[in-house]
């Protein structure tokens, strides 16, 4: 049996904050803020919208999208470093609203690559034959733990959810191969104290380089090639090194998603958000070779190749 993604669904907080808004807060401007990141805006969810909240609407989307109902689901990881509070973690805060009475629940915390992190932990379950369905949440509110006085990183993060529900999949599709890492002597460039703390140089060399490495080991891993991929889907942190990556893997830029633009960095909600849009525009097709990956503090990182359909 292969696990493979059989429902999506996403969820964007109403408010957006562009440059423009962050120009009248701190010395910054559009033009620089593009030019270095290539974001022009971001979603930053309302005082009394939780994390758990957007997570419940993302995860309804997707068990509607999958045609199950909650009920179907045996186990929800929930990738997230905001979560509404130590705890409850935020799958047990949805478990109880979805009604997913039979279902384990547990937190995972990598950071940016915690999707990534979340899908291969549901992989073995699904392959295992453990469980049927898992539910996978990315999740963020990180305008709660941004320094609005740091033009270093507060023009970087945005709040968002996205979810998928992982079940079995036909022989030929779904999850081909996957590569996890994580680096912890790298930790001091990228934490939070009470806020968002990174040394953006180093975090850059470390994910230009990273970030190409896995995706060419997930397509050597699968037997596969860079000739063989269709889209790539990289965390959406920053657009130079979404480029590097894209290079690395020798595409036409159109064969990468781009939301960093609309949406910033949304951590670990970034890669679902993003590989939503695309399929929903029809740049993800049946059968196509997808390449999902991501990095994050810890520092952390995964990746995914896998054959699009049910």
């Amino acid at each position: 049996m292969r696990a493979g993604i059989v429902g999506m669904g996403r969820y964007l907080p109403e408010k957006i904050l562009t440059n423009h808004d962050l120009e009248k807060m701190m010395d910054t401007s559009d033009e620089w803020i593009k030019t270095m990141t290539g974001i022009e805006e971001r979603r930053i969810a309302a005082d009394d919208e939780n994390t758990s909240d957007m997570a419940f609407a993302a995860a309804q989307k997707a068990i509607e999208n999958a045609g199950i109902t909650a009920a179907d689901i045996d186990l929800i990881l929930v990738a997230t470093v905001t979560p509404d509070s130590p705890f409850p973690s935020v799958s047990c805060r949805i478990q109880e609203r979805l009604g997913a009475k039979k279902a384990a629940a547990m937190d995972v915390s990598a950071a940016c690559a915690g999707f990534m992190y979340g899908i291969v932990t549901a992989k073995q379950f699904i392959e295992s034959e453990v469980y049927k369905y898992v539910l996978v949440v990315g999740v963020e509110k990180l305008s709660k733990v941004t320094d609005w006085n740091d033009r270093n990183t507060a023009v970087l993060f945005g709040d968002g959810a996205g979810a998928a529900i992982i079940g079995p999949v036909s022989e030929n599709r779904g999850i081909l191969s996957f590569e996890l890492g994580a680096d912890g002597t790298g930790a001091k460039h990228l934490y939070q104290d009470e806020y968002i703390i990174m040394n953006g140089r180093e975090v850059f060399k470390f994910a230009v380089r990273q970030m190409g490495e896995s995706c060419i080991n997930v397509l050597e891993k699968a037997g596969l090639t860079k000739d063989d991929v269709d889209f790539l889907i990289p965390h959406q942190a920053n657009i130079r090194i979404m480029e590097a990556s894209r290079q690395r893997l020798e595409l036409p830029i159109e064969k990468m998603s781009k939301t960093v633009n609309k949406y910033g960095n949304t951590s670990a909600a970034s890669i679902p958000i993003s590989l939503i849009e695309d399929v929903e525009a029809g740049r993800i097709k049946e059968d196509d070779l997808i390449v999902m990956v991501g990095f994050g503090g810890g520092l952390t990182w995964g990746a995914i190749a896998m054959r699009w359909g049910k």
